[in-house]
């Protein structure tokens, strides 16, 4: 097959206009421009030859008959997100996918995962799709707005039909940018990647005593917000001899209540997400949050009570004939520019994997940026990862 650089980027460049915002995209899941995206994406799969195929929770395969090749990624966005988080996988399948087609090779399908970003929980689409999610338990998530899964994926009732049969693929692969500064760094044009970061998170609720910022002495507070300052100082502090340099924790939500500046906050609710690459020190990461969690109980008077969020999201290895290939594909189209690498972000793939063999290859993010506006990568580096895998996917794919 000889795929269309061109036509890869305009159609990549296309899709960036739903929910476009500057430089980047507001494009959550379910909402107007992801609805409009992925009526757009079905009509581009058709337009290539591919049936278009949403099923019951959003999420939109281009399929061709029999058994074949999947390669793809999602195409929602964090509430401020980048252009090509998730939009690059997909439009560099439907790429290869289209370029296959035209040539009367390989048999390759596409998919969209939907709600990978997580405004229902991390990795929504593809959860479901696995079996790691029934869909009764989906429907009953809450996204911070108040918006239940049920309503939402019945914006898509109409055009919804059967989950897709996972047995009809014979792997899967996935491009994405790579998220982080390590290619951007070393000049590197390529990463294949050895396996993604396992992720736990807790939603952590505090207690206090609501009252009068004026009148309440400070020795008599029960403040929920300093309760929290001090679960995020001696995080710090109780990781230090546990986590390695890869090893990351965020507190990226928080919601104070009543969230006056008159008024001693009496609540705080907020989300604490962890991940690393190894199962067993996840574990004792836990275990160190917890006791922090109960010494900041004691010392402040605040209760404090936690929420496991989800299912865990185990470490997962990459197949190893996928990474084979893909490093055979690296070396031909950039050769001294491609490396092995793990994953610190998650991925659809790693729901897939327990499905099927599955691939994983990155392009370098300009300075490590993403989940930002200022989220980029130079068009001749999204071109040599296209290159990359369509050469991968034509000696993976059935004929």
């Amino acid at each position: 097959m000889t795929v269309n650089s061109s036509r890869f980027l305009a159609d990549l460049h296309a899709l960036r206009d739903f929910g476009r915002d500057g430089q980047g995209v507001r494009r959550r899941a379910f909402s107007d421009p992801d609805l409009a995206a992925r009526a757009w994406l079905a009509d581009r799969m058709a337009e290539a030859g591919l049936t278009p195929h949403f099923d019951p929770v959003g999420n939109l395969f281009g399929l061709v008959p029999g058994q074949s090749l999947l390669l793809g990624s999602h195409s929602d966005t964090q509430p401020e997100g980048g252009w090509l988080d998730g939009a690059l996988g997909v439009i560099a399948a439907l790429e290869v996918a289209r370029a296959s087609l035209e040539a009367d090779g390989r048999a390759i399908s596409v998919v969209s995962f939907q709600d990978e970003e997580g405004r229902f929980g991390a990795l929504t689409g593809s959860s479901v799709w696995s079996g790691k999610l029934n869909l009764a338990a989906a429907d009953a998530l809450v996204a911070t707005d108040g918006t239940q899964f049920s309503d939402a994926r019945a914006r898509l009732a109409a055009r919804a039909s059967d989950f897709v049969d996972p047995a009809r693929f014979v792997g899967f692969l996935e491009m994405h940018i790579e998220q982080g500064p390590v290619l951007d760094q070393a000049g590197d044009t390529i990463g294949v990647v050895t396996g993604i970061v396992g992720l736990r998170q807790f939603q952590i609720t505090v207690k206090g005593e609501q009252n009068h910022a004026g009148t309440t002495p400070m020795a008599m507070r029960r403040d929920a917000f300093v309760a929290v300052t001090r679960i995020a100082t001696l995080l710090e502090d109780r990781l230090a001899n546990i986590a390695t340099p890869k090893t990351v924790w965020t507190i990226g939500h928080l919601r104070l209540e009543p969230n006056a500046s008159s008024i001693v906050p009496g609540r705080a609710v907020f989300m604490l997400q962890w991940r690393d690459a190894d199962a067993e020190r996840l574990q004792r990461i836990e275990e160190a949050i917890q006791g922090v969690l109960a010494e900041v109980q004691g010392g402040t008077g605040c209760a404090i009570t936690f929420e496991r969020l989800r299912q865990d999201l185990a470490p997962m290895p990459m197949d190893d004939m996928m990474q084979a290939e893909l490093a055979k594909a690296a070396k031909r189209v950039a050769p001294g520019q491609w490396r092995s690498m793990p994953s610190g972000a998650l991925h659809d793939a790693s729901n897939v994997a327990a499905l099927m063999p599955v691939g994983m290859l990155f392009v370098p993010s300009i300075n490590g940026i993403s989940h930002a506006f200022e989220e980029d990568t130079a068009e001749d580096d999204l071109v040599i990862g296209l290159k990359v895998l369509a050469e991968a996917a034509s000696r993976l794919a059935p004929l």
